[in-house]
């Protein structure tokens, strides 16, 4: 039985091996891939996460409130700030023209005498608060009313959530040095009742952060492993290439079938499953390489393209574990759709559209979080999907082994169940 093992696997060895151009496709076409659509898919990426838009300021207000928004938008990691366009400062028109031109996303002015404007309407509240007579207060609390009119120039093409997320940034700037100002007022007004002034609540507390916000990626390991498009891009696209081994693999069954081959092979005191175990056991190995040679890609070639360098996770084992199921998966299927295919165009065809078809419900074109709530429920019945889930787990949320014996014990039952088909399909095809 190992002699005919042997003898199968060295048979498909040569048979591969001869077909050079579709040996190097099953290589070079997901290195491309993954240049290709890491690149692309990177500034999408950032925009998931809102990072770095493009924002031009103009501070009319050289006061308080705008300088504090000015420094805010400075250390924000959200936004790229600007305050000059082509080294002049940048004006109210000159920003609403940089915007409408599309160089910047954003443009944000504040209005000459907002602070001040500010500062008088939270002196009204607090004496309306403190009941005091030195300045009289308004009967109608409606007039007291915040008068700040900052303007957000918008391009067109932004997105709703970066204008979204540009205006609630800025009302917690201003809801900040507005609590600033009144919590002075009220200091000062407090001031003239408590004799020694270095008591007084602003000089105790006004410059105390009582709340702040830490932005943690919840992950099993330790570190901290920021998703991102070669996080993505380079498991998607290594597993959407072993599955797309099911086109030289359909081909070289239907070929055998048109050649006579099988026939010939048929009359041998062997069984199916013997015959087919050479063609899995190379095309699982061509899967495992493919998958290290991408892994390669996303360590070293893509950082220097200046993109992220790849982070695996912490967890060797449940890497090879994942990939050797999944390369398992990837043969079985490409066996079942070679033994029910009767030409070479049919198993070329429907091989490739399946293959399209479940990796793009699989989440492997399109991360499925971004997905429609029914497509995120469809996606779990494919088994790139299953597959992809198990990287994710290793590499964004430093699962172990554990972690990903589902997914694999998954893609493993998928196999079987592939073959399970084939042999009936075999069994069938050889009554008749």
């Amino acid at each position: 039985m190992i002699e005919k093992l042997l003898a199968a696997i060295k048979k498909e060895t040569l048979i591969l091996l001869r077909d050079r151009v579709g040996l190097s496709s099953l290589f070079i076409m997901p290195m491309v891939l993954i240049f290709v659509m890491t690149l692309i898919q990177d500034s999408a990426f950032k925009t998931l996460n809102e990072k770095g838009i493009l924002i031009v300021f103009v501070n009319n207000d050289k006061d308080s409130m705008g300088y504090a928004i000015e420094q805010g938008l400075r250390s924000s990691s959200l936004c790229s700030f600007h305050d000059s366009i082509n080294g002049v400062p940048a004006t109210e028109e000159s920003a609403k023209k940089a915007v409408t031109d599309g160089k910047f996303l954003v443009g944000v002015i504040i209005p000459k005498g907002a602070t001040q404007a500010i500062r008088n309407n939270v002196t009204k509240l607090v004496q309306q608060t403190l009941n005091t007579d030195s300045v009289p207060v308004a009967s109608d609390k409606s007039s007291v009313k915040d008068s700040v009119d900052i303007t957000i120039f918008v391009d067109p093409i932004t997105k709703k959530s970066f204008l979204t997320s540009v205006s609630s940034t800025l009302r917690e700037f201003v809801s900040n040095i507005k609590t600033k100002i009144m919590f002075k007022t009220f200091a000062d007004q407090l001031a003239e009742i408590i004799p020694d002034k270095k008591k007084t609540p602003y000089n105790a507390f006004g410059q105390t952060q009582i709340i702040k916000f830490s932005e943690v990626y919840a992950s099993k390991g330790f570190g901290e492993i920021v998703p991102n498009s070669v996080q993505h891009n380079v498991p998607a696209w290594t597993i959407f290439a072993m599955f797309f081994i099911v086109l030289p693999l359909a081909g070289s069954m239907v070929k055998e079938k048109n050649e006579g081959s099988v026939f010939r092979l048929h009359t041998m005191p062997s069984s199916f499953l013997i015959l087919i175990n050479g063609k899995i056991v190379v095309y699982v190995i061509v899967c495992l390489l493919q998958f290290a040679l991408m892994l390669s890609v996303g360590l070293v070639f893509l950082p220097m393209l200046g993109l992220p360098v790849l982070d695996i996770g912490n967890s060797i084992p449940g890497v090879l574990i994942l990939s050797s199921a999944t390369a398992f998966a990837a043969t079985g299927f490409g066996v079942m759709m070679g033994t029910i295919a009767n030409t070479e165009q049919q198993g070329a065809i429907t091989g490739s559209l399946s293959v399209l078809l479940l990796s793009a419900i699989g989440g492997i074109w399109v991360p499925t979080y971004v997905m429609p709530e029914v497509m995120r429920h469809i996606s779990v019945v494919s088994p790139l999907n299953w597959a992809l889930s198990g990287f994710y787990e290793l590499f964004l949320r430093g699962g172990g082994v554990k972690d990903i014996i589902i997914d694999s014990v998954k893609l493993m039952i998928f196999f079987v169940a592939t073959m399970s088909v084939a042999s009936i399909v075999n069994r069938i095809k050889r009554k008749v």
